[in-house]
């Protein structure tokens, strides 16, 4: 035989020592790195948990900015029919003016 078989059985040899001599640890530890696998990657895991809790709180921040724009859009349609409003938002969009103003356009490049 070669040196090198020698020595990969001599390995072997002492694993299968060490397995036989504490079957209650090796049963543990394997129990417990198959329930922290289960812990972190299966559909409820925790992995899957910061996942969902980022993509909670990306949803919950454009819901906020809709409802903003929401109520933004329910005060300038309450507003519209004021008068005041419809002659500030001629004056704005179209370029309109009273008489005896001076319009100034500044357009941006």
């Amino acid at each position: 035989m070669g040196v090198k078989k020698i020595i990969k059985r001599i390995k072997f040899n002492t694993v299968v020592e060490y397995f036989q001599s504490n079957p209650k640890k090796i049963l543990f530890r394997v129990v417990a790195l198959l329930l922290l696998f289960w812990f972190l990657f299966d559909d409820y895991g925790i992995l899957k948990r910061v996942r969902m809790e980022m993509e909670y709180r990306s949803l919950l921040e454009r819901y906020n900015i809709v409802q903003q724009k929401m109520l933004d859009n329910e005060q300038r349609i309450q507003h519209a029919r004021e008068p005041d409003s419809i002659e500030k938002a001629a004056r704005e969009r179209y370029n309109f003016r009273k008489s005896g103003e001076t319009l100034f356009i500044i357009r941006g490049e």
